[in-house]
């Protein structure tokens, strides 16, 4: 990677295509979807909302463009926040490379080098790092502490590369063309010409609360949620509701008569939500 690379970025999530499908699409931003690995998927930018041109970050900022790390960080950080995975942002520019990690509510931790090379990070962040993707705490951090010392021999793209490999013993596994320092434009192309790759586009907020429910009903919880198991959970909620808003309004208990007002009323949601998803499918 030399002064004059071109802006390149890439969210690492860690969870299947078919769970980070629904939350990417939250973002309201093009991109494609592939998966990582074991357990991991990559989002591929298709708009670059940071700065095309290979020009510096300070005439970038000055010209009121987000730089690519601002921008990558914000996505992670809302990826991370409406999931239960954590997000990898690898990015790099004209005069520097990085990454910010995202877990949750928590703060997000990150590390940058200058294009030659040279950290410009703190060693702790490296460490918080290793904890938070459950790493060796021994060999794996030896490997990172060992990217937080100087080296004339590896520029900003060896180290990422070296980050990469890390992260390999987790499972990560970039496809073919998704190397860091390429640029924006290759990167797509990369991941477009892979038969697996999936195209993200906002198309509305019917579409993204459907893809979410897709999501769900697909998960370990969908069979209580549609189909025969649902149907008859529902029924069974409806058939003890009843007897009990009867037994509590007899005894005159608001508790009871509450609790079977709630049976009845899931039981009716469960039997509406069954129909009318069964219907649009």
């Amino acid at each position: 990677m030399n002064a004059t690379s071109s802006v390149g970025a890439l969210l690492l999530c860690r969870a299947e295509p078919g769970s980070v499908r629904p939350v990417a699409h939250l973002l309201r931003e093009r991109m494609l979807l592939a998966p990582a690995g074991d357990e991991w998927s990559v989002l591929v930018p298709e708009g670059t909302p940071w700065q095309d041109r290979q020009e510096s970050r300070s005439e970038a900022e000055t010209e009121g463009e987000q730089p690519v790390d601002s921008v990558l960080g914000g996505w992670a950080t809302a990826l991370a926040v409406g999931s239960t995975w954590p997000v990898l942002a690898l990015w790099w520019d004209g005069d520097r490379a990085g990454y910010t990690l995202a877990s949750g509510f928590r703060r997000p931790v990150g590390y940058v080098w200058l294009t030659d090379g040279t950290p410009a990070g703190e060693d702790e962040a490296m460490r918080t790092f290793a904890a938070r993707l459950g790493l060796d705490p021994v060999l794996d951090i030896q490997q990172l502490e060992a990217l937080t010392r100087p080296d004339p021999e590896a520029d900003g793209r060896t180290r990422m590369r070296g980050l990469l490999a890390v992260l390999a013993r987790i499972g990560v596994m970039l496809p073919p063309g998704l190397e860091p320092g390429e640029p924006a434009d290759r990167l797509r192309t990369a991941a477009g010409g892979r038969p697996e790759a999936q195209r993200i586009a906002w198309a509305g907020w019917r579409d993204a609360v459907k893809l979410e429910l897709d999501a769900v009903e697909s998960s370990g919880l969908g069979p209580w949620l549609r189909g025969p198991r649902a149907r008859a959970l529902a029924v069974a909620q409806l058939a003890a509701g009843l007897p009990l808003v009867a037994w509590g309004v007899g005894r005159r208990s608001g508790g009871w008569a509450f609790a079977g007002v709630m049976l009845l009323a899931h039981g009716a949601a469960g039997l509406a939500y069954d129909r009318i998803r069964g219907d649009r499918s």
